[in-house]
């Protein structure tokens, strides 16, 4: 089995130390010694906290930038609402849509030599051996042709991700990680591929809906993290 393949005992780890001090702070707050603000406290810390969960699990630059504009959004909450920063709405979303626009310039600019779409085929449909896939407040949709088929990372944020891989093979095994906040993501997967889910689910859900392969050696990995979202695999 690939070493992408296995759990990742840190992020399980950071997870369950994470519902630990949620946990402790909504009990705290019912028994009334602190006055939990939502927009002051867990706001802010449940996005520093997917950002970290996102940069533990990417392997993209472009992932890397998603994770830490997550943390840096929740820590400018956080130093606002005390009233160590004035930064007002106003300000911020210009600075926001400047950091992704970065990120969608550096993605496409990383990923230049990484797949080809021949001019004969639709404008969703490319020849490529991974894909680095990120929507965010919108809706993706590609097709992947290819007979080696290598995995990759999607990431939704607020959007859907449709992503069509059963005009592909794979040789072996490949690990798919996904990140999904406030979003979907659905994967299809040719008939004689074996899905192992290894996600997962925060307030959300994965989903597989697979037929039964009758063949072996065709094993697709798919790893992350549905957070208030989903995830669907099937054929």
């Amino acid at each position: 089995m690939s070493s992408f393949a296995k759990t990742d005992p840190k992020s399980q780890m950071a997870i369950g130390v994470a519902v630990i001090v949620i946990g402790l702070l909504f009990l705290v707050d019912n028994l009334g010694w602190i006055d939990l603000d939502f927009r002051v406290h867990v706001l802010p810390l449940a996005l520093i906290f997917f950002g970290t969960l996102k940069l533990m699990q990417t392997r993209t630059s472009s992932g890397r930038l998603i994770g830490s504009g997550l943390i840096a959004a929740g820590c400018i909450i956080f130093l606002r609402r005390f009233g160590i920063i004035d930064i007002n709405w106003h300000s911020l979303w210009p600075v926001l849509l400047i950091g992704f626009g970065i990120a969608v310039v550096f993605k496409s600019t990383a990923g230049r030599s990484g797949f080809k779409q021949p001019s004969a085929k639709p404008d969703n449909e490319f020849e490529q051996m991974d894909v680095d896939i990120i929507s965010f407040m919108g809706a993706f949709k590609r097709r992947i042709i290819t007979a080696d088929f290598r995995g990759g990372e999607i990431t939704a944020v607020m959007g859907g991700c449709d992503l069509d891989l059963r005009q592909s093979s794979i040789n072996g095994e490949a690990v798919l990680n996904v990140f999904s906040l406030f979003g979907g993501v659905t994967i299809k997967v040719p008939v004689d591929w074996t899905v192992v889910l290894q996600g997962t689910p925060i307030m959300g859900g994965f989903e597989e809906k697979t037929v039964p392969s009758a063949t072996a050696g065709k094993v697709l990995y798919v790893r992350g993290y549905a957070i208030m979202g989903g995830l669907e695999v099937r054929n």
